[in-house]
């Protein structure tokens, strides 16, 4: 699929309803992936963001972590509602993008300029919303429907267990992504005059 570069984040949205199906190789999903963590900017080009990709059984294994700790934490009811949309809106698709950001990076960044150390965390996170709104650009681009969730922190040590993860890396956001079985979810807009101001 050709398209501008404003094309593809016009026709950029969350798909809640996706299938196990993808029109594309694994490796064309792995050069997606590839290719934000190597040209999506950062500040004090900080390359801080680390992504993992889970596919397959190992996709599955994440949502069941996240349905796991969920039931330990609400009642039956909640419990029940929140394994409904997980079953038909995560775990139901071909894979999850998890990102991170490696804290040592952001730490050491603190400790180099100490002047600037309250604002690094910020502009790591800056970096990471970065690589998330890159990556599901281009999964949109190419067929894919994904959204984004933050089940994070509840799953974060149970995530770096299970995948041998460093310590240092902070879970911010899951994306998972599959062939779009249904229409986007609603997108609604506030006016541009409210949030833009043009002065000349």
């Amino acid at each position: 699929m050709s398209r501008s570069f404003e094309e593809a984040l016009i026709n950029r949205r969350s798909y809640y309803a996706i299938k196990n199906e993808t029109p594309i190789s694994d490796l064309e999903i792995e050069h997606i992936v590839h290719t934000a963590v190597k040209h999506v900017p950062s500040a004090f080009n900080s390359q801080s963001a680390r992504l993992v990709l889970l596919l397959g059984d190992n996709h599955r294994k994440l949502w069941g972590i996240v349905k796991d700790t969920l039931k330990k934490m609400l009642s039956s009811e909640a419990y029940a509602q929140s394994e409904a949309k997980i079953d038909g809106c995560f775990s139901c698709g071909y894979g999850t993008v998890l990102f991170f950001e490696d804290d040592s990076v952001v730490k050491g960044l603190q400790d180099a300029f100490p002047a600037y150390a309250t604002n690094f965390p910020v502009w790591s996170m800056h970096t990471s919303a970065m690589h998330q709104l890159a990556v599901w650009t281009m999964l949109e681009d190419v067929g894919l429907g994904a959204s984004l969730q933050h089940y994070n922190p509840i799953i974060d040590e149970e995530v770096a267990a299970t995948w041998n993860l460093p310590a240092s890396w902070k879970l911010v956001a899951q994306m998972p992504f599959g062939s779009p079985a249904g229409e986007p979810g609603p997108k609604e807009f506030q006016t541009l005059e409210t949030r833009v101001k043009v002065f000349k």
